[in-house]
């Protein structure tokens, strides 16, 4: 055999190796998200809020207490996250939102939330009328002529 197909046979293991090792990874990390999922839904509570102001900043600039920049692992400190501040009863608040969640979220309105923690994972309810989010033109559609 030629040096040729002894590189190609060994560079076949590797990937099928690395294959094999993101199965693995993938499962476990799956099953890690699943407790988090768990134990999140357990300690959601519903909570009216009037939302003052929202907008997209990194994490250590969000103005959350210092146990949950610590918390977070290095390589998220810098990620911008969906940041919600929220008049909760008489205290001003400033909550973490999911992203499926953050478009729906209206401003200067009053909004029934699902809370975990600092965690805004759902929305039940608006007061007043709610404008349907704007949705972005793709890269490509705004190319394309409108008929």
């Amino acid at each position: 055999m030629s040096t040729g197909w002894i590189v190609l046979i060994v560079i076949l293991v590797v990937l099928i190796a690395l294959l094999v090792a993101l199965y693995f990874f993938g499962k476990r990390a799956e099953k890690k998200q699943a407790e988090q999922q768990e134990q999140m839904a357990a300690a959601s509570q519903v909570v009216s809020m009037l939302v003052i102001d929202k907008g997209k900043m990194p994490l250590k600039n969000a103005g959350f207490p210092s146990i949950v920049v610590d918390s977070t692992p290095w390589y998220l400190k810098r990620s911008k996250v969906p940041v919600v501040k929220a008049k909760v009863g008489p205290k001003i608040m400033t909550l973490m939102c999911d992203a499926k969640v953050y478009d729906k979220i209206p401003v200067k309105k009053e909004v029934k939330a699902v809370v975990s923690g600092i965690y805004i994972t759902e929305i039940k309810g608006f007061r007043g009328s709610v404008e349907a989010p704007v949705k972005k033109k793709g890269f490509f559609a705004r190319f394309k002529k409108s008929k």
